[in-house]
């Protein structure tokens, strides 16, 4: 049962004669807990909703086009609350996060609903064999998992929760029910790595063509880890093994099945020193958001805007000059495109400028966790010309603040330059931005 908090006016609801402040029990005699149960029976054309208002059972019923909203109103997009993670894993970042930043930032999900809304990542330890049941019947399809490893007694040593090698069961009730598996794999030196890594593939693989994807990445660590599980970062040399590891793998599954199902995610190229797989090596870029492929797919677009726009005749109409700035770890690839942009195009001046991360520790090297007050250390001395772009991942998702409470307007105005936040890996816009379009 849910609580409604508004009605959409002259909806079907409304001519209904449902009322804000009404509760939600059933549609066509389905319980209604959350969003999925109400769009999933929302698709019926005939409807009877079941309310509770002021103590009493009211029902009213609707007729509709198959896939059209009735005008509901509810007080979040969950229809309920999030799911909180009940693991402690040994690498989880937010555990890592000092203190001082903004309460949202020690929230741990953990939620299969957001898994296929907006493709977090779950380990199954939240979920019964009820909402497994639920998920097939409602075809959630992909289900995006956190594996790290299928050895279940390290998993639950890795996630410190005892129920955690066990929940992987629920990834063959998935196959079974036809349900598609992306798979995350965050590796830990001297943990799940090597032989471990090995069996974990092997085993993933077993699952496929359930299992769609499988992403190795590098758990980050951060400065704040005492009192946490001793982990190492991995070394040059240890990033090229994992590589090999991976990519022999890679060869093996092509193989048997006809495709490769693993990937390395960019880090581990940068890790290695190593130049970047071409893009026959993504399959498609199914683990985009995990960093999979990430720079390759960001360069294919820029050169295409590019190409583009030279077709085009394109001009800039009067001289322009600007900056960006970047972690570490993307440096060398946005400055190497900030200067085929200026050799492209006569009259823009971009200055690309990297900045270590003395916020979280110079371990973490990725652009998304640049805070404000690092930005304005590295930058204070600097000529940033018009306008500074940064990537908006810097940013909470209203796109005001850095994760040290920074606000964008007041970093602006302390650097005296105006500030827009783009697309962190959309080529076509990062080059439409670089040029003023």
């Amino acid at each position: 049962m849910v609580k409604i908090s508004g009605i959409e006016r002259k909806s079907l609801a409304e001519k209904a004669g449902i009322l804000s402040g009404d509760e939600l029990v059933s549609i066509n005699d389905n319980e209604i807990c959350d969003v999925l149960d109400y769009r999933f029976y929302l698709t019926e054309k005939k409807l009877r909703l079941l309310i509770h208002r002021d103590g009493k059972e009211l029902f009213f019923d609707i007729k509709k086009p198959q896939y059209d909203d009735i005008g509901l109103e509810f007080e979040t997009y969950l229809m309920d609350e999030k799911h909180t993670c009940t693991n402690k894993c040994v690498f989880c970042f937010i555990d890592q996060n000092p203190e001082g930043m903004r309460k949202m930032c020690y929230f741990k999900d953990d939620d299969s609903r957001m898994s296929f809304f907006y493709g977090n990542y779950v380990t199954l330890t939240n979920m019964k064999e009820a909402e497994v049941d639920r998920l097939i019947k409602m075809r959630i399809s992909p289900i995006n998992i956190s594996v790290h490893t299928t050895n279940p007694d390290l998993r639950c040593k890795m996630l410190n929760n005892r129920f955690a090698g066990d929940v992987l069961r629920y990834m063959d009730k998935f196959r079974e029910g036809g349900i598609a598996m992306n798979c995350q794999i965050v590796l830990c030196k001297g943990l799940n790595d090597g032989k471990e890594l090995e069996r974990t593939l092997d085993d993933l693989a077993q699952l496929f063509p359930s299992v769609e994807s499988i992403a190795v990445v590098p758990s980050g660590l951060t400065k704040y880890r005492e009192g946490l599980y001793p982990l190492e970062d991995f070394s040059k040399e240890d990033a090229r093994e994992v590589i090999h590891l991976v990519n022999s793998k890679r060869r093996e599954f092509e193989e048997k099945t006809g495709h490769t199902i693993v990937q390395c995610s960019d880090e581990w190229y940068i890790k290695a020193g190593l130049e970047l797989p071409d893009e026959d090596y993504y399959d498609g870029y199914p683990q985009l958001d995990n960093g999979v492929g990430l720079i390759k797919s960001m360069e294919n677009e820029i050169l295409m805007r590019i190409g583009e726009l030279k077709e085009e005749g394109f001009k800039l109409e009067k001289p322009r000059c600007l900056s960006s700035v970047t972690g570490e770890a993307a440096y060398p690839f946005i400055s190497a495109m900030a200067k085929k942009l200026m050799e492209e195009f006569e009259g823009l001046t971009f200055n690309v400028y990297e900045c270590k991360n003395d916020f979280f520790g110079h371990t973490v090297n990725v652009a998304g966790l640049l805070v404000g007050e690092d930005l304005y250390n590295r930058l204070k001395d600097e000529d940033l010309g018009e306008e500074l772009l940064i990537p908006h991942v810097m940013l909470r998702h209203e796109g005001d603040l850095f994760l040290d409470n920074t606000d964008v307007d007041e970093l602006a105005e302390r650097l005296n330059i105006s500030i827009y936040p783009i697309p962190a890996s959309d080529g076509f816009c990062f080059v439409d931005s670089v040029l003023g379009i």
